[in-house]
């Protein structure tokens, strides 16, 4: 499978399938290729969700929100095959008012409030605006098969209109899925964005370089609960955790069918099984893996009890899967777009990780950043291809996240830490400072 890139799973749209072949273009030519493929089928409402809460009322069908990001050359194929040729998935968009987000500038987060780091990402709506699902994970950085499939996502289109079929009765089962509202709740608005962005993006040669990417929004938001605080906690550094991290791992062809369970793990103890399908969790209906992190995201760092219904050979049992403190920090954020600003932040802009091939955990410097202010690692002497022997005076890291969250926990006050790696058979030391401005 081709490596690529992700900056963000929205920002502007991805080259339509048809160019696969062609010369490689630029990110403005390819957004006015989608707009010109997507803004001319009469099955699409292009980038104007106000429009497509019209139509859904007036037509009483629910709402898809589609939003794709420019850079995932393999999630070009998957787009192409959900909206382009899979045909259960044309059946099933024929019941829905479909609508292709393309920015999110002006985009209402009181409507949009998402994973901003995924790089495939729907949200699906009643007519009156309300949440009936979403779609969308990821949990490594170049591969999306173990996370999402068509198959998957036919499944959760099906499990909303399922729901949608209900009626009213569906209110209680839903509640939950809303978002909070935001006093700020446009991106522009963002503190971290206001200066540099407007509601609309501009025509001519800024179309690309006006476009707000998702994980900026992330940030955005994480700086607002950063300067709150006055510390960046748990909760908003771990967001949106994968349930992998509790023990299951779920069939991406499915909604919510498990497929593995890790022995002896929070979920393994709740008597979770293999083929058991999760239904509902806190309350709510889930039909996504998307939709289980929505609630593992309410649950704080300190831990708590989750209730979890499961569907079981036809039968429903009732479950409890019990998260003790500290339970956010065992995910993995290396591979989150949104990593890029605090490995600036807090490892003067290097990359760690572990060497492929080698037996050794012993995590390696495979970049450091070449120009300001991403460069201080740098400056200090820190090259490309040191090994780690320690940093702030432990030894034993295994995970670029550790050291992230570790330093931003012991370290935020600005005072030094100290890196020793190895060079050609030499430990060279420097010093280093989490710098936020």
């Amino acid at each position: 499978m081709k490596k690529f890139w992700v900056y963000g799973w929205l920002g502007l749209m991805l080259l339509p399938a048809h160019s696969w072949g062609e010369e490689k273009l630029s990110r403005e030519q390819k957004v006015r290729n989608d707009r010109e493929r997507f803004a001319s089928d009469p099955t699409w409402i292009y980038n104007d969700f106000a429009a497509a809460l019209e139509v859904a009322k007036s037509s009483d069908k629910p709402i898809l929100a589609v939003m794709r990001c420019l850079p995932c050359e393999e999630c070009v194929k998957l787009d192409d095959e959900m909206f382009g040729s899979d045909p259960k998935i044309q059946a099933l968009r024929e019941q829905f008012v479909c609508v292709r987000i393309v920015s999110n500038n002006g985009l209402d987060l009181n409507y949009f409030r998402i994973d901003t780091d995924q790089s495939f990402a729907a949200v699906i709506f009643s007519p009156d605006g309300k949440v009936l699902g979403r779609y969308g994970t990821r949990s490594h950085q170049t591969e999306w098969e173990n996370d999402v499939s068509v198959e998957g996502f036919a499944a959760t289109m099906q499990g909303a209109l399922d729901l949608f079929k209900q009626g009213s009765s569906i209110s209680p089962k839903i509640e939950g899925k809303q978002p909070t509202k935001l006093a700020v709740n446009f991106p522009e608005k963002l503190p971290a964005l206001s200066s540099k962005y407007k509601s609309t993006l501009e025509e001519g040669p800024n179309l690309v370089k006006s476009c707000i990417h998702c994980h900026q929004v992330g940030e955005a938001l994480r700086d607002v609960a950063w300067d709150k605080e006055g510390v960046l906690k748990e909760e908003n550094l771990f967001v949106y955790p994968n349930p992998k991290i509790l023990g299951v791992i779920l069939d991406p062809r499915t909604r919510t069918s498990v497929r593995r369970i890790i022995p002896g793990s929070v979920v393994a103890k709740a008597g979770v099984l293999p083929g058991d399908e999760i239904i509902a969790m806190q309350g709510q209906a889930v039909i996504s893996t998307a939709d289980i992190q929505w609630v593992l995201d309410s649950v704080p760092a300190s831990g708590g009890n989750v209730p979890v219904t499961l569907l079981r050979r036809g039968k429903e049992i009732d479950t409890q899967w019990d998260l003790e403190p500290s339970w956010r920090a065992k995910d993995d954020i290396a591979w989150r777009v949104s990593t890029w600003e605090l490995r600036r932040i807090v490892l003067g802009g290097m990359v760690l990780k572990n060497p492929p091939g080698e037996s050794s955990k012993k995590l390696q410097i495979t970049h450091v950043g070449r120009f300001s202010p991403h460069d201080r690692a740098l400056k200090a002497g820190l090259q490309a291809g040191d090994k780690i022997v320690s940093i702030a005076g432990k030894n034993a890291w295994q995970r670029e996240t550790d050291i992230i969250w570790y330093l931003l926990q012991n370290h935020a006050d600005g005072k030094p830490y100290e890196v020793v790696v190895e060079r050609e058979g030499k430990e060279i030391r420097v010093n280093l400072t989490v710098q936020r401005t």
